[in-house]
């Protein structure tokens, strides 16, 4: 990044670390300013170095707790655009809202839309981010949006985990633990080279499922259940009980993007008949008494290569 010296890169307060090793991948220091909250409860944000006519990313999560760092990155956006940036680009590991992308009943809202129009109107030139809940969500943007895709590092991990000249692919299985997460099971299951099962669910309220029957073979095998995110771990655990009750598993590991992990996660992720749980660190794991079943990678060198695209209008293509 040495040739680029008009670059800024700032951050609010819900993932510092993360940026801190994006900066680090960039060679860049982190930008300065002060992101806090008032009293009140009023998002306050300070630069204290010129952003005049600079080419600005802010890194921010939208995670726990949402509302909070939402406000945060809009302020941060609004301050920027005020003080004469060149372009301002909105990088999001985790877009929050996303679940609420479409009307599911009568007079919904549909607050992912909301949420896209709150950041344009800000004044964001663009977005960067990763595994949105629904790939239809980039069309709620304005702007142009980049996203990026967790699988690849899902892909690496699992073919060093289980190197490909000393396994039998028919004793291993992608699984989707719903019906909606098909297409991106689907997707992974090609990557590694192994078949594709369902557990089919009838959810019954919000974040609470009912298990209801395995589509596919998955008899003595080693499966892996793929997912976007996992909130309270219910769906998650209920389907790898499952596998394991209803299908004859062998034994069931489980990947996810985003880890926001609400309140009995780690307890449910620990009692259950998971052996390993990875997600990518788009979100800070929290928690006073996190499961050791639990492993996080890190793509803050991948959101910074995609960073160092952007900023040299090239194609981010070679990232998938």
């Amino acid at each position: 990044m040495h040739a680029y010296d008009n670059i800024k890169i700032f951050t609010g307060n819900s993932n510092p670390a993360f940026a801190q090793t994006v900066c680090h991948e960039l060679w860049l220091p982190m930008g300065k300013a002060t992101v806090r909250t008032f009293a009140d409860g009023e998002a306050s944000v300070s630069l204290e170095e010129t952003v005049r006519g600079a080419d600005v990313f802010l890194i921010q999560s939208t995670c726990k707790p949402v509302n909070d760092h939402l406000m945060e990155l809009l302020v941060m956006i609004d301050a920027c655009r005020r003080a004469s940036a060149g372009r301002i680009t909105a990088v999001i590991p985790y877009f929050g809202y996303a679940r609420q992308d479409r009307k599911a009943k009568s007079r919904d809202p549909i607050s992912a839309k909301l949420v896209a129009n709150m950041i344009t109107a800000a004044g964001a030139d663009r977005v960067l981010t990763m595994d949105l809940h629904a790939s239809q969500i980039q069309g709620f943007f304005d702007i142009p949006l980049d996203h990026l895709l967790g699988a690849p590092s899902f892909v690496e991990y699992y073919m060093n985990k289980f190197p490909e000249d000393q396994f039998n692919h028919e004793e291993f299985c992608v699984v989707s633990p719903d019906v909606g997460s098909v297409a991106r099971a689907r997707n992974f299951a090609q990557k590694v080279h192994m078949n594709l099962a369902i557990v089919d669910k009838r959810r019954q309220k919000a974040n609470e499922s009912e298990v209801m029957n395995v589509i596919g073979d998955v008899k003595g095998k080693t499966c892996i259940l793929y997912d976007d995110m996992v909130d309270t771990a219910g769906s998650l655990c209920n389907a790898a009980k499952a596998l394991v009750e209803v299908g004859g598993a062998k034994e069931v590991y489980a990947c996810a993007t985003h880890g926001v992990l609400s309140g009995p996660a780690y307890d449910r992720i620990e009692a259950s008949v998971i052996k390993e749980m990875l997600f990518l660190n788009t979100i800070p794991q929290v928690g006073n008494t996190p499961s050791n079943k639990i492993k996080f990678l890190d793509v803050a060198p991948i959101f910074a290569r995609a960073i160092e695209h952007i900023h040299g209008g090239t194609s981010i293509a070679d990232l998938f």
